[in-house]
């Protein structure tokens, strides 16, 4: 994909924590990108969003919900969300936007000005 690349992910074995990778969806619109990350039991609280270079991070930790009794039957992981993407360098990073809503992050990644089209008018 050319606006965003997934990067590699974190090989560091010194860190004992366990992240799962949320679902998304990449749209391009006429003014840049918006990604969109499914992050179910996550919210605005346990947000971490990291712009470091060329990389975006995006992070979601899950409320632990202690329930009493033992699990019977477990199909979803308790783990964080973590991903990591390398943004296209025609993206302005200084306004970038993040909104939570029901467990769905969505992120705006506005294309910068000087590589926006433009009309230019014949005198």
């Amino acid at each position: 994909m050319k606006a965003m690349a997934q990067t590699q992910p974190n090989t560091d074995h010194r860190s004992t924590q366990e992240f799962t990778t949320p679902e998304v969806n990449i749209f391009e619109t006429k003014d840049g990108y918006v990604l969109e990350a499914e992050m179910p039991g996550v919210n605005k609280d346990g947000l971490e969003i990291t712009l470091e270079g060329p990389e975006i991070t995006i992070v979601g930790h899950r409320r632990n919900e202690t329930l009493s009794g033992s699990a019977l039957f477990r199909e979803c992981q308790s783990a964080d969300y973590r991903r990591v993407f390398e943004l296209d360098p025609a993206i302005d990073t200084s306004k970038v936007s993040a909104r939570m809503d029901q467990g769905i992050l969505t992120l705006t990644l506005p294309q910068s000005e000087g590589v926006k089209p433009r009309k230019i008018t014949v005198s």
